[in-house]
């Protein structure tokens, strides 16, 4: 197989009720699965790392307010036509569950076990 760019898609604010620490958690299992798909030989993305900088640029003073909304989510759609797959992980969310419905209809590889993605031949 060869390498993959690979959208990490999973819960960053579901589940939370915005709480900073149950956020962070979402984040470190995404950025978790990130490395261990790197390790594979694969190149991970995360929505995040695109779009939380440029909502802080913005001015955005706390989740869910306008520019947040204007980027976060609108990034990791756009983020998908550059990508080969997306992986879903973690539990329940829209906007998760979203990037996946965009990745099938933009006819990107669906991954929705980590197992279920071979590792580059070298």
């Amino acid at each position: 197989m060869k390498s993959l760019m690979i959208l990490v898609a999973g819960p960053y604010r579901s589940g939370t009720n915005d709480d900073p620490e149950l956020i962070r958690a979402n984040v470190k299992l995404m950025t978790t699965v990130s490395l261990e798909l790197f390790r594979m030989g694969h190149l991970p993305v995360m929505g995040e790392w695109f779009a939380l900088p440029l909502i802080e640029e913005a001015g955005s003073k706390q989740i869910g307010d306008e520019a947040f909304n204007e980027i976060f989510h609108p990034i990791s759609v756009k983020l998908i036509d550059h990508c080969d797959a997306v992986l879903r992980i973690g539990g329940s969310s829209s906007g998760a569950d979203q990037m996946i419905k965009v990745g099938r209809e933009k006819g990107k590889i669906i991954f929705l076990n980590k197992r279920d993605i071979p590792p580059v031949n070298t």
